[in-house]
């Protein structure tokens, strides 16, 4: 029985979730200062929360194949922002925008610096587009 409850990872199971995005063919990786949340025990879902200026930025969202369009999605960002200060950042592909927009966030006005730089290096090589949620998280 898949554990559905999310949970920030102790460092040790760190990992887990690095093998979670290996074998996902994800190219993911984790910063040392990220936070990482999980759900399940081999785990279905996984995100990391990185510290940036005034903020968060929301990367490796990913539930594996099997266990979409169950929720898990929702559920895992639900737990690791909930009444998190500050904005949170993510970059995502515009196709996926509509999804995100359910969650409560919304086009970026403005990116911290290092966020801004970094999505323009992205955007050399593939289509993305920048989201903020404003902070202290309420599922939408």
């Amino acid at each position: 029985m898949l554990e559905l409850e999310p949970r920030q990872l102790r460092a040790e199971h760190r990992p887990l979730l690095q093998r979670f995005y290996r074998t996902q063919q994800s190219r993911t990786r984790i910063a040392p200062e990220a936070e990482c949340w999980a759900i399940g025990s081999p785990i279905a879902a996984g995100l990391c929360l990185t510290p940036v200026e005034g903020g968060w930025w929301l990367t490796g969202l990913l539930v594996q194949p099997a266990r979409r369009r169950q929720g898990l999605a929702p559920c895992i960002v639900a737990a690791a922002l909930h009444d998190r200060p500050g904005p949170t950042w993510l970059f995502c592909h515009p196709d996926l925008g509509d999804f995100y927009r359910r969650l409560g966030f919304r086009e970026a006005d403005e990116l911290p610096a290092s966020l801004f730089t970094r999505l323009q290096r992205y955007r050399r090589h593939k289509r993305l587009m920048a989201l903020m949620h404003e902070g202290n998280y309420r599922n939408s």
